[in-house]
């Protein structure tokens, strides 16, 4: 018979084996220094020493920093700028504009070319003008034929002086047709080309004096006018020439601030197109120290009309009235 115990079953040692060997698994597996590791008994770990003449060091050092942080705050200063457009402009520039309205037959001279006063600039067609001349003077040849047969001819004198009189103005008609340099200078911004339709009015070119002296005409929004002051520091950045910093000091400050329109009709259509304006402002001028302004190791000459940017300084502060401005009522408001 056999036995119902659990050991007498097939197999009973074999399982009994498995469940002992994954109960308690071998110390092969494991590394003999892990196993050390585990096994000691544990260790109580160093008592951290610091060294006292670093702790010195690092609390001097940071009661220093605190104090120069104090004495900053109070002795610093924190500038307030009003920034607007600007433009460079050539003082004692002559602005020449069409007399009559025509079409262009020629342009004499280039941009940055010298003339002498009475030079001939630009020219206009003159067919009818020139027609008109020519019939008066053929008139002014018979008159003559007229009055050397018979100098008791008072009709042909009276003709004759009347066609004289129609000839000077012809020829002053002619004459319109011609732009000539009213001084000496240097042509600056032509504006014209051959062939183009000009009305009366329109701008052809300019001529700058020989000795002139340039100028910068900014922009500042209205609502600083009455912190803007004559001897400010202003700073000039030229558009095209980012980091280029000219340092100048205000001469001049419009009394009144002006809305868009205004300012654009006092800055003319060549300026007031390229600047944005858009509320009231009040005009700044400073002088530019010199003629030319040096980029990278480069020198560069100021033409009139350049566009940029300007920066006035307009209020002044404290660093500590400006990060605590509850104590400019304790202290006073040192702005100016």
């Amino acid at each position: 018979m056999r036995s119902s115990t659990p050991e007498g079953k097939p197999g009973w040692h074999a399982a009994r084996i498995v469940n002992a060997r994954m109960r308690s698994p071998p110390d092969d597996i494991f590394r003999k220094e892990a196993l050390d590791a585990m096994r000691a008994p544990p260790k109580q770990g160093g008592v951290l020493r610091i060294s006292p003449a670093w702790t010195r060091y690092g609390f001097w050092s940071l009661v220093a920093l605190v104090v120069a942080a104090l004495v900053y705050s109070v002795v610093g200063s924190i500038k307030e700028y009003a920034q607007g457009p600007a433009f460079v402009r050539a003082e004692g520039n002559l602005e020449l504009t069409a007399t009559v309205s025509g079409t262009v037959a020629a342009v004499h001279v280039e941009p940055g070319q010298r003339v002498t006063e009475g030079a001939l600039l630009v020219e206009f067609h003159v067919v009818q003008e020139a027609a008109e001349l020519e019939r008066i003077d053929r008139e002014i040849e018979l008159q003559l034929v007229r009055v050397m047969r018979d100098l008791n001819d008072q009709a042909a004198r009276q003709a004759l002086t009347s066609l004289q009189a129609q000839r000077e103005l012809a020829r002053a008609h002619v004459d319109e047709r011609s732009v000539r340099a009213p001084r000496a200078g240097v042509v600056s911004d032509i504006r014209i080309r051959a062939g183009q339709l000009l009305t009366q009015g329109q701008p052809i070119l300019s001529i700058v004096a020989p000795e002139s002296r340039f100028s910068v005409l900014a922009l500042v929004p209205g609502q600083y006018r009455p912190l803007l002051q004559k001897g400010s520091a202003l700073r000039l950045e030229l558009s095209g020439f980012p980091y280029v910093y000219t340092n100048l000091t205000v001469d001049s400050i419009g009394q009144e601030v002006i809305g868009p329109t205004e300012a654009k009709r006092f800055l003319g259509p060549e300026v007031a197109d390229a600047l944005p304006i858009s509320g009231p402002v009040v005009l700044v001028k400073a002088w530019l120290p010199a003629a030319t302004f040096i980029s990278e190791g480069q020198t560069f000459n100021y033409y009139n009309n350049v566009p940029g940017t300007a920066e006035v300084v307009v209020r002044e502060r404290s660093v500590l009235l400006t990060l605590v401005p509850a104590l400019r009522a304790v202290f006073g408001d040192d702005s100016g």
